[in-house]
């Protein structure tokens, strides 16, 4: 009789459990938005709060993702929250236009096939094998929420800076509207160390690239002869050595990235003499910089989980395949003496100072926006822990209590912080 008694008496607590977690499951289920409500939100009923711990996706992520920042990483520049803050309410559905700002040799081929085959999407991009442009148009319409080289092709023309992007894109996504309607635009690019960036850039026009197609709009006109003359004769500048890349002075890839970015009519476009080089640095470098804080996103070659983290927080869009960094590259490949680093850094000065501001920026997006999301995650257990406690209360004494006491002693627990190893796998597009 005492075994019978003592087996009803485990046994009630035990049904009590599963009774609260199935029912918990059932009202709310895993990754549910429908019991979702703000902090201070009147509990109504039996209805507790959104828990959303992360899903698979996320978790293989997180193990990819690790703060892998110089380790006493001290900033040098002061932010604002609201330039730290990055959360575009991006209305894919609407009049909302994702603007790819694609500069040369900083990733942006495999940043922008990402855009176009890697988002998780309710109408996906319509990718035809053969074709260098997908289809990637809004639920519903046939109209591009995605302005790149993968989707608009180069309609403002080979690899459009800023000042050409800005005063082209409107005019051109009104032609291909069926109506004119007033667009967000959001401006995003990619950036990388200006050192690998520029010899990148070398073994590329070594191989015969030349980019000579591009417009180079400004002020409704391109640049003269004698305004942007030619570093080489013939066709292309194939196997030019690195010397002579260096020596040409209107060579383009120096301070390529400060010129993409910057507003080049603020300096008379590419007619050097209308101011002198101090003053015109100044304010290239100056506007860049304005132009780069203010896009709605930029990513660093040189940290892709971030980069991909970042964008998903942003637009609340997520990629279907984690990011891999890639180490190894042609420019990564190519040994050059002391001497030649700090050659190059000189000729490419704007874009040293430029990258160490946006990979500041960029690192303290980064911990601001895994902070506040720690932040949420923390305030969403302290309110199904308040609901578990309440839940307690209510039931009567004999098992109920203990039901929901080891309800909440089963609470997931805090996610641990993880770590990535860039170099565990190469995947290359």
């Amino acid at each position: 009789m005492m075994n019978d008694k003592s087996n009803k008496l485990i046994l009630v607590p035990v049904l009590a459990v599963l009774f609260v977690t199935i029912g918990y499951q059932y009202i709310c289920p895993a990754g549910s938005n429908s019991c979702h409500f703000g902090t201070g939100e009147k509990l109504r009923g039996m209805r507790p709060p959104s828990t959303q711990y992360p899903t698979p996706d996320d978790l293989y992520r997180d193990q990819e993702l690790e703060d892998d920042s110089p380790p006493k990483f001290l900033s040098k520049f002061n932010f604002t929250e609201r330039e730290l803050m990055r959360d575009v309410e991006f209305n894919i559905r609407g009049d909302d236009v994702i603007v790819f700002l694609h500069i040369q040799k900083t990733g942006g081929t495999t940043f922008g096939r990402h855009l176009v085959r890697n988002i998780r999407l309710e109408q996906p991009c319509d990718c035809k094998p053969g074709q260098k442009k997908c289809t990637c148009h809004r639920p519903g319409k046939e109209e591009s929420w995605l302005f790149s080289r993968f989707s608009t092709g180069w309609s403002c023309g080979l690899h459009a800076d800023w000042t050409e992007l800005t005063n082209c894109v409107p005019v051109i996504m009104d032609k291909k509207a069926a109506q004119k309607n007033r667009r967000n635009y959001y401006y995003i690019t990619m950036l990388r160390d200006p050192v690998s960036r520029y010899l990148s850039e070398w073994k590329h026009v070594q191989r015969g690239a030349t980019w000579k197609t591009s417009l180079h709009m400004c002020d409704g006109r391109s640049p003269t002869q004698d305004e942007l003359p030619n570093c080489y004769n013939g066709d292309d500048w194939s196997g030019v050595p690195l010397t002579d890349f260096m020596d040409c002075p209107s060579n383009l890839a120096n301070n390529r990235q400060v010129r993409m970015l910057a507003d080049l009519s603020l300096v008379g476009c590419y007619n050097l003499s209308s101011m002198n080089e101090s003053e015109r640095n100044h304010i290239l470098l100056a506007s860049a910089m304005a132009n780069l804080k203010n896009m709605a996103f930029y990513g660093l070659t040189e940290f892709q989980r971030k980069t991909q983290y970042l964008f998903e927080r942003t637009f609340h869009l997520r990629f279907i395949a984690a990011f891999t960094q890639i180490n190894s590259t042609r420019a990564s490949n190519v040994d050059i003496s002391e001497a030649v680093r700090r050659r190059i850094e000189a000729l490419n000065f704007l874009d040293v100072q430029l990258y160490e501001f946006a990979k500041d920026l960029f690192v303290q997006r980064f911990q601001f926006t895994r902070q506040r999301e720690h932040q949420e995650e923390r305030l969403k257990r302290r309110e199904e822990r308040r609901w578990l406690r309440e839940q307690r209360a209510m039931w009567p004494r004999g098992g109920g209590g203990d039901a929901a006491a080891a309800a909440a002693a089963a609470e997931p627990p805090e996610p641990r912080a993880t770590t990535e190893d860039y170099t565990s796998q190469v995947a290359r597009w």
